[in-house]
């Protein structure tokens, strides 16, 4: 009788485990969202303090089509990745770069968005005399963007640069131009926007559609884009939505969301409303 006891417990125990097994890879019914809030056009905080953008767009759309309920929260852009990990909200999307650095802590899902970095510059210095260029270089294509990055150098030398803490935009000028600027690190784009504009900058490098908005505004009008856009390499495989490596019914259910507004030209349509542009990735 004891054997017997013992072994329907057992049973009873490894049945609860594999249920309990089985509920956590249920799909969610509802997440939170993170976005930054302050990179427009792709995410930022309107004067009513409502979050809008390309990306909070983006996300209302997957939302709808996992049917999942779906909070969209603001945070830092330094606190993504660890907020995320200890489980403040289930979602980063917040124009943030697919790397094998942040694979190593994080998982993410297909890009959404592919979308070249590059840099702003007033209208008369050596570089805005030179226009700007649909031209794009991977990074990781060493025969054509070195030669890219030497002429920018040059055009460069002795400025200074703004650029956001804490991205990989900030890698990449640090590693190609650290010997022939100076670097200005600054919390948001917001903030080096506000010193090109007031001349305490030479410069700002970030994603090019975020310097279109950026230049857009009035007090833009002596600046320019210049020079070619820069993909692959530091900047990785696009932009996409980051999550916890466990949390892969989610990443499931996002990929299939994002295969789906590709599809139907829902990206393609909110790119081209928000950013002036098609950022949708090449499947």
């Amino acid at each position: 009788m004891k054997i017997r006891h013992w072994a329907a417990i057992t049973a009873a125990f490894s049945m609860l485990g594999f249920a309990g097994t089985t509920l956590a890879q249920e799909a969610p019914k509802a997440i939170t969202i993170a976005t930054e809030g302050a990179y427009a056009p792709w995410n930022f905080t309107t004067a009513d303090g409502k979050l809008d953008g390309l990306e909070v767009e983006l996300a209302n759309d997957l939302c709808t089509r996992m049917k999942v309920q779906c909070t969209i929260i603001a945070q830092d852009w330094e606190g993504l990745i660890p907020s995320l990990k200890v489980g403040k909200f289930d979602v980063i999307m917040a124009s943030m770069f697919i790397t094998p650095k942040r694979l190593e802590t994080i998982d993410f899902t297909q890009p959404y968005a592919v979308d070249p970095s590059g840099f702003a510059v007033a209208k008369d210095s050596e570089l805005g005399k030179q226009g700007g260029s649909t031209e794009k270089f991977k990074v990781e294509d060493e025969a054509t963007s070195a030669a890219a990055i030497e002429k920018l150098k040059h055009l460069l030398k002795g400025k200074v640069v703004g650029v956001q803490a804490a991205t990989i935009n900030l890698e990449f000028v640090k590693k190609y131009f650290a010997d022939t600027v100076e670097i200005r690190e600054y919390k948001t784009t917001e903030q080096h926007d506000l010193d090109l504009a007031a001349g305490r900058i030479d410069a700002i490098f970030t994603q090019q559609t975020a310097l279109a908005a950026t230049l857009a505004k009035p007090e833009f009008s002596s600046f320019t884009l210049a020079g070619p856009g820069f993909v692959g390499g530091l900047f990785g495989l696009g932009t996409g939505a980051g999550l916890r490596k466990e949390d892969t019914e989610l990443k499931e259910m996002l990929n299939a969301a994002i295969d789906a507004a590709i599809a139907d030209g829902t990206i393609k349509r909110i790119s081209e409303k928000w950013v002036k542009t098609d950022v949708t990735p090449v499947k």
